[in-house]
């Protein structure tokens, strides 16, 4: 697998939605995870930065990713529209995390 530097995280209540991209842009990888899975996950990738939006949640899983290493930007200060028309059309989860990608 290619060298993934950033991931985009849509944190939501039950499966979140990851994009990994290398330092190009290029997409390496779009995953759908549990909140078990997703842990696991970042606990073994190697270090990279993990950009979400903020939320609710976004706090706990902020401390746990940079628990692991990794560093960890949320994306509270990118306006709704700017995110929404950075991509393509997709279903909205994945939307959301490829645009959070492309907006930090």
């Amino acid at each position: 697998m290619e060298d993934v530097t950033l991931i985009g995280v849509d944190l939501a209540k039950r499966v979140f939605h990851l994009h990994g991209a290398a330092g190009d842009g290029s997409v390496v990888f779009r995953k759908q995870l549990s909140r078990l899975q997703f842990a696991k996950f970042i606990e073994d990738h190697p270090r990279c930065v993990v950009a979400m939006e903020a939320c609710g949640s976004a706090h706990h899983w902020g401390r746990l990713i940079a628990g692991f290493g990794h560093e960890v930007v949320t994306a509270s200060l990118i306006p709704q529209l700017t995110r929404l028309d950075c991509v393509s059309r997709m279903p909205v989860a994945p939307n959301s995390t490829a645009a959070t990608h492309l907006a930090c």
